[in-house]
């Protein structure tokens, strides 16, 4: 490979960056303003969260005095958990184009003669699957129990809308 190649090749490779920067821009400005929504037990509860899951709105449609406390928490927890994987669904979805600009780039390898390809090293593990179990269940402990305080132990008792209990 003479001189010439190689500087042709590394502003090939410098443009090809200061695109996928342009994209990844893009890409995170459409992100950022995603939400999604999840509506259950007969459209009387729907919750709308952003493209980090983080609940934004909460709504409750007519019929929602039918469900006794209980059933209203658990309708918000799985509505909440619905729109969450829908946000992070379509997350992936926007971002895909990053990674496929990425495989079309040419490897360190390829441009320097002797340069051990460390792609597969670098490579950032699947992170593992996060528990949608409730705080205290079985599944979540997995067998140990939290060293965090319990900051309810120490507020007054309350029943209502607002008991943590429900």
């Amino acid at each position: 490979m003479t001189n010439e190649q190689r500087k042709s090749d590394l502003a090939e490779i410098l443009d090809g960056f200061a695109e996928q920067m342009r994209t990844i821009t893009r890409l995170q400005q459409e992100r950022a303003a995603l939400t999604a929504s999840a509506t259950v037990r007969g459209k009387r509860v729907t919750v709308t969260v952003n493209a980090d899951g983080t609940v934004i709105e909460t709504k409750f449609g007519s019929g929602i005095e039918d469900l006794d406390y209980s059933e209203i928490a658990k309708a918000v927890t799985e509505a909440a958990q619905q729109a969450a994987a829908e946000a992070a669904r379509r997350s992936r979805e926007i971002m895909a184009p990053v990674s496929q600009n990425r495989e079309r780039l040419p490897k360190l390898a390829d441009l320097i003669p002797g340069m051990p390809d460390l792609s597969k090293e670098l490579t950032i593990p699947e992170p593992p699957v996060v528990s949608t179990a409730p705080p205290k269940s079985r599944e979540r402990l997995g067998g140990y129990q939290a060293t965090e305080p319990n900051v309810d132990a120490a507020q007054p008792r309350r029943s209502g809308a607002t008991d943590s209990g429900w």
